[in-house]
């Protein structure tokens, strides 16, 4: 990558440092709670609020109460009547005939701003039936200045109560709200359908100050949402009369071109209304408790900043998906209480803020959150590959996108991460040695393969968090017999140690231990080398160097003494020939030299067992005893003892080294012949098992006992009975029988006891086809 590129892609970072989260948090969240406690001020985001309102609205709505009727001044009235205006007196007649039918209230939605100069006596005719009728309520403007008009004095004063009918237009030309009180202080009126109602009901909630400034509208469900009858039929006499008694009625225009029309919004949407219509919506709120009062700038403002406060701790303590849940279940929340707030506690607050930062903290979160990653992991793979724990990364393409290079990146990493993990997993498992890692205490973290196969060979198995004295159980030191690994004992050691010691199956180990330290993880590398085949060979050594210094060396030194002292005895003329050297010096001589060959042969075949694999041949074993028996027949006629041998007629094929397994044969026949008794017998036979053939040789000697029979087969062992006889032999012959057998996959059977001779049988596998 072009280094131009590099340090544009890097400005402005911190490339030797690991991004804070909680530092990005912080930041995020001052920004989101300034943006929420401005954004939810009175004048912001009032088209927003408006919408949320208007949608919470259209589903809470409820039918409209049926005290409410309206009488309308619509165009059949129109038509049956004449052009509007109409005299006065029509409105009296109206009214006294509403009046005998005993509503609660009368609401003349009805402004009659100037005297009736063609029919002058209808204005005291249209007073004098308010004044009788005693419930009516006549409707009023205000001007500029606050001051009530729009309605004749004599009819405010014939009335029974004074209403306003001013509604607030909203920023977008609907009506959601109203004043219940307006006018001067002192000259104050309430709205027209809260002064209809306090006619009746005097001591209702609307109609004890202080009343809030502003209302909004609990709108009833329908189009129309009352019960609605034409004027004409009132007057005419068409509607029964129980149609208004216990009734609040409105008389108001919707005839087209009469009065405005007001957008209101209802289930169907932002719909035109007659001003009656509103006054009856207001009314029929009052009645059901449905209105509700703006929430203050300071109650708005929390009720905004909280879902967006719990929204943040969300995001920085849960997981993405969680988060994302919990932003959704916020805004959800939001919009459900802001709805259910008018009924609950009659206020209307505005969450259009909350809900436009809860909509933006998961995003804005996210982004600085994977920015935050993105620069980690680029700290990470440059602080990996300085350290050379990574290989020289690829180069990427420049026409990438950034987030494609960073992937990129990442996964060139994890990949050589993966193979490392891999190469250093592998090399842990596959090394020869039993090697575990363990805490301080002793408990066992991470075993290899070799561990497994040690514990299985002492009946046992390895398990995570185990104590390592489990599966030393047993082993001890050989300096001071305690324990091979004591983990209380190496508590304050912080250096490597290597002890040596035998298991309880007398394998000897070295155990070698080296502490560790990998944040949070501490404890001990410790490493079981078998050193049993070791020690054998130095036992071998020692016993190498003590048959050449004194097996060996015995006969030579007997050779020179008695050659020193033919010379000797020869040249002296002073003595006589009677006292002179024994003839026999000679044979004597040769006596000792067959014996120090005999020995060294021994030792040769012996080593030559141990250290050569054997040929592999096919031998037969009838054959190879008529060999072994041709070579013992000269020792056993010395003794004058007799060799038994029955030939089988079949072959006995097995596979082998015939040299090795020849002197095998005259090794034991040997022996047998040197520890039997003069005139005695040895046998020789041949068995045949399912898989095996077997050498059967049978003495009459004096035996061995159990205690001997344990070592017999050890270099330089001789059985006790025989130690100061004058059968010559150092013990490696058996040594040797015993080597063979094993490397050919053979065994040795031995069934002795004393005084009762002896009976070896060497048992080969079948040579297969």
């Amino acid at each position: 990558m072009p280094a131009w590129l590099n340090r544009l892609r890097t400005w402005g970072r911190w490339p030797d440092k690991r991004p804070d989260l909680r530092r990005e948090w912080a930041i995020v969240s001052i920004c989101l709670l300034a943006a929420v406690w401005w954004l939810a001020g009175p004048t912001q985001l009032e088209r927003s609020n408006l919408l949320v309102q208007d949608l919470s609205a259209r589903l809470l709505q409820r039918p409209a109460s049926s005290e409410v009727v309206l009488v309308t001044i619509d165009e059949r009235s129109i038509e049956a009547i004449g052009r509007w205006p109409w005299r006065r007196a029509i409105h009296a007649q109206l009214v006294r005939h509403l009046s005998e039918q005993q509503p609660k209230a009368i609401g003349l939605d009805i402004l009659f701003s100037e005297a009736d100069l063609d029919h002058p006596a209808d204005d005291a005719l249209l007073a004098r039936a308010i004044a009788d009728s005693g419930r009516v309520v006549v409707a009023v403007a205000e001007d500029a200045a606050g001051q009530a008009v729009g309605q004749l004095p004599a009819l405010t004063q014939a009335a029974a109560a004074v209403g306003h009918v001013q509604l607030r237009v909203d920023s977008d030309g609907g009506v959601r709200r109203f004043a219940p009180i307006a006018g001067q202080p002192g000259h104050h009126h309430l709205h027209l359908g809260l002064a209809m109602l306090c006619l009746d009901q005097a001591d209702a909630a609307w109609c004890q100050p202080p009343l809030p400034p502003r209302l909004q509208i609990g709108f009833a469900k329908g189009h129309p949402p009352f019960t609605t009858y034409s004027y004409i039929d009132v007057v005419l006499g068409h509607i029964p009369a129980s149609a208004f008694r216990g009734k609040y009625v409105l008389v108001g225009q919707t005839a087209l071109g009469l009065g405005p029309a007001l957008a209101t919004p209802t289930q169907q949407g932002m719909r035109h209304s007659p001003n009656v219509n509103l006054v009856g919506q207001i009314l029929n709120g009052a009645l059901q408790q449905r209105h509700a009062a703006p929430a203050s700038p300071l109650a708005n403002r929390v009720f905004n900043a909280v879902p967006v406060l719990l929204a943040l701790v969300a995001l920085a303590v849960l997981g993405p998906s969680a988060a994302l849940a919990a932003c959704a279940l916020l805004w959800g929340g939001t919009l459900l209480l802001a709805a259910l707030a008018p009924l609950w506690w009659q206020v209307a607050p505005a969450p259009a803020a909350a809900l436009l930062l809860l909509t933006l903290a998961y995003p804005l979160w996210s982004w600085r959150r994977l920015n935050a990653a993105a620069r980690f992991l680029e700290y990470e793979m440059r602080d990996l590959s300085r350290s050379g724990a990574l290989a020289t990364l690829q180069p990427i393409g420049v026409g990438q996108d950034m987030l494609a290079q960073r992937i990129q990146a990442v996964e060139q990493a994890s990949r050589q991460l993966r193979q490392l993990h891999h190469f250093v997993s592998e090399s842990l498992l596959q090394l020869p040695s039993p090697t575990l890692v363990c805490d301080p205490q002793g408990h066992i973290l991470l075993a290899n393969s070799a561990a497994h196969r040690y514990a299985q060979s002492l009946d046992h198995s390895l398990q995570e968090r185990q104590d390592v004295q489990l599966l030393l159980a047993g082993a001890r030191d050989k300096e001071t017999q305690g324990p091979l690994f004591d983990p209380q004992a190496l508590k304050d050691v912080q250096a490597a140690f290597q002890r040596e010691g035998q298991d309880r199956l007398g394998r000897h180990l070295l155990l070698v231990g080296r502490p560790f330290s990998a944040p949070p993880t501490t404890g001990w590398l410790l490493t079981l080398v078998d050193i049993t085949h070791m020690r054998q060979a130095m036992a071998q050594r020692d016993q190498a160097m003590h048959f050449i210094s004194h097996d060996i060396r015995a006969p030579i030194g007997a050779i020179i003494t008695l050659l020193e002292m033919d010379r000797a005895f020869a040249t002296d003329p002073s003595l006589s020939p009677a006292t002179r050297a024994p003839r026999d010096t000679t044979a004597r001589i040769e006596r000792y030299a067959r014996s120090a060959l005999e020995l060294a042969e021994d030792f040769v075949y012996l080593a030559r067992a141990q250290q050569h694999p054997p040929r592999q041949e096919a031998v037969e074993l009838g054959q190879l005893i008529d060999q072994a028996l041709d070579d013992s027949w000269t020792l056993a006629q010395t003794k004058q003892i007799r060799l038994e041998w029955q030939p089988q007629e079949r072959e006995a094929l097995i596979t082998g080294d015939p040299s090795q397994l020849r002197r095998v044969l005259v090794n034991l026949l040997g022996n047998a012949i040197k520890y039997s008794p003069v005139g005695s017998c040895v046998r020789c036979s041949l068995e045949e098992r399912p898989a095996h053939w077997v050498v059967v040789l049978r003495d009459e000697g004096d035996g061995i006992s159990p205690e001997q029979q344990a070592t017999l087969f050890a270099p330089f062992a001789r059985q006790a009975q025989h130690e100061n006889s004058q059968v010559q032999g150092l013990g490696l012959g058996l040594a040797f029988v015993h080597t063979v057998m094993q490397r050919h996959g053979a065994h040795i059977e031995l069934d002795s006891a004393l005084g009762q001779g002896s009976s070896f049988r060497l048992v080969f596998s079948k040579r297969t086809t």
